[in-house]
C-alpha cells in the first residue's frame, strides 16, 4: 500500500519506534535518530537489526549470519567490534525497516 507521494505505509500493527542515543553506531545513525522497528518482517543477509540479549542489553547491528546456534552480526560502526551470539542469549531480534536520516 501506498500513500499520494508513492511511500510505502507501514502495515505492520506491532511496529515501533526507538531513538538513537549516544554516538556509538555513528556514521550510519546519530543521536536522536529515530528508527521504526518491525517484529514482524523477516531477517536477511545484510538488513539492519536490534537485538535485546537475556541480559537486557539492547543494541543495533547489520545481521551477518545465522547457524542452527548462533548469529553473526557486524558492527554499524568501524571502530566497534562485530559480535556473535548464542541463539539462547537473544531475547529478540527484530528489523529495522526504516531510519529518519
Amino acid at each position: 500500500m501506498t500513500d499520494i507521494a508513492g511511500d510505502t505505509l507501514l502495515i505492520d500493527a506491532a511496529a515501533y519506534a526507538l531513538e538513537i542515543s549516544g554516538e556509538s553506531m555513528e556514521p550510519i545513525y546519530r543521536h536522536g535518530d529515530l528508527v521504526i522497528v518491525s517484529p514482524s518482517a523477516p531477517i536477511r543477509h545484510g538488513d539492519r537489526v536490534v537485538i535485546r540479549t537475556n541480559k537486557g542489553e539492547l543494541m543495533a547491528r547489520q545481521f551477518s549470519r545465522r547457524t542452527a546456534q548462533r548469529v553473526e552480526l557486524s558492527s554499524l560502526n568501524p571502530a566497534q567490534p562485530d559480535c556473535s551470539f548464542d541463539l539462547t542469549e537473544l531475547a529478540w531480534m527484530h528489523r529495522i525497516i526504516w531510519a529518519s536520516q
